[in-house]
């Protein structure tokens, strides 16, 4: 993987990465827009009924919302029509985000807790947003990419992670995709994005603490015992010698799938070689079947679930989780009074049903 660091007009990075069997890049197109500094504002919250903290990030409103495709900020440049992109083509690309949720430069000049709510500690919203360009075309889909594609953007959020977990103050690194409106998508291009928090997750957090109260309780490994008995069970969707999807025995999205590395990794800069080159297939394959299951590609969201910077490393095992909030065509589950107000999921489809559905789904 080729490598290749600019700035943009307002001073942000942007990372271009090209397959080493490319043609050596340039990428020496400059950015001609007349941008204004980028101005985050972000705070984290702790709510303390709770003990998790909550980002604010009121600035976000403005940021760009459903444009028509000929005006798309993620494709590339053209004459006359400057974009986020200052290239002509690309082949896999990273940016910090214009409208950050969480950021290096943030204001760290803030009041130890909000106004009139002496606990709800107040900090800084330090962190790192990042976009990620799967490809240059905008009517692509990752399911559509193809092997070599696909393995460069694997290497991309390997390399991501690694260089944001070695910032001072991050925590946690996730990397993630929203695809399609229903999930609140706000720009179609094909993109996902990556998140260096300065705080461990709640699931993160949550997930930690079951494997260790497991090992507690019974001496045994629960992210092992898990992984081993979906690959001998009746949920498998696919499967090779170094990855499983399968459909979780407790899903609890109409459609989810669970995707294991067989060996233990706590994130994606631990995968090698063979490992990174059977994912793309694996995620390929499943993406494949979420795209054709119903007339219409299913929207979902990817979060890889990767170990926290510090914390935990050793109890953790790298998984990715592919859901979709659609039950049935034209149906979506929503997310109404017991699973937003109680955080009390309840689905609408069977686990076992549904992987046998993903099973049998034929890709063209």
């Amino acid at each position: 993987m080729i490598r290749t660091s600019r700035r943009l007009a307002d001073g942000r990075e942007i990372l271009y990465f090209d397959a080493e069997d490319s043609p050596a890049p340039e990428h020496v197109a400059e950015d001609t827009r007349d941008l204004p500094p980028v101005s985050t504002r972000s705070q984290l919250r702790r709510d303390a009924l709770l003990g998790e903290e909550v980002v604010i990030a009121a600035h976000r409103q403005s940021r760009t919302f459903l444009p028509p495709a000929d005006q798309c900020p993620l494709c590339p440049s053209r004459p006359g029509r400057p974009t986020e992109v200052p290239e002509p083509d690309y082949q896999v690309v990273a940016f910090e985000n214009r409208f950050p949720s969480l950021a290096t430069s943030v204001d760290r000049d803030v009041p130890p807790s909000a106004p009139g709510a002496p606990l709800a500690e107040l900090r800084p919203g330090f962190g790192r947003c990042e976009v990620v360009l799967f490809t240059s075309d905008h009517d692509q889909h990752f399911a559509g990419l193809g092997h070599d594609r696909a393995r460069l953007v694997v290497d991309v959020w390997a390399e991501r992670t690694a260089e944001l977990s070695a910032i001072d103050g991050v925590e946690q690194v996730f990397c993630f995709e929203n695809s399609g409106e229903e999930i609140g998508v706000t720009l179609a291009h094909p993109h996902g994005q990556i998140y260096a928090y300065p705080f461990v997750t709640p699931r993160v957090e949550r997930v930690l603490g079951s494997a260790r109260r497991h090992r507690e309780r019974t001496g045994g490994d629960l992210f092992a015992e898990v992984v081993d008995a979906e690959r001998a069970g009746p949920r498998v969707v696919a499967a090779d010698e170094h990855w499983v999807a399968f459909v979780p025995a407790a899903a609890r999205w109409p459609y989810e799938v669970q995707l294991f590395p067989t060996r233990r990794v706590p994130d994606l800069p631990a995968l090698d070689d063979a490992e990174r080159d059977a994912l793309a297939t694996v995620y390929l394959d499943v993406l494949g079947r979420f795209a054709h299951r119903f007339d219409t590609p299913m929207p979902y969201i990817a979060s890889w679930n990767q170990a926290p910077v510090h914390d935990g490393r050793e109890d953790w095992w790298l998984h990715l989780q592919l859901f979709s909030l659609r039950r049935a065509p034209g149906k979506l589950k929503y997310l109404a009074g017991s699973e937003s107000g109680m955080g009390a999921f309840i689905t609408d489809t069977n686990p076992e049903d549904v992987a046998e559905q993903l099973r049998t789904v034929v890709v063209p």
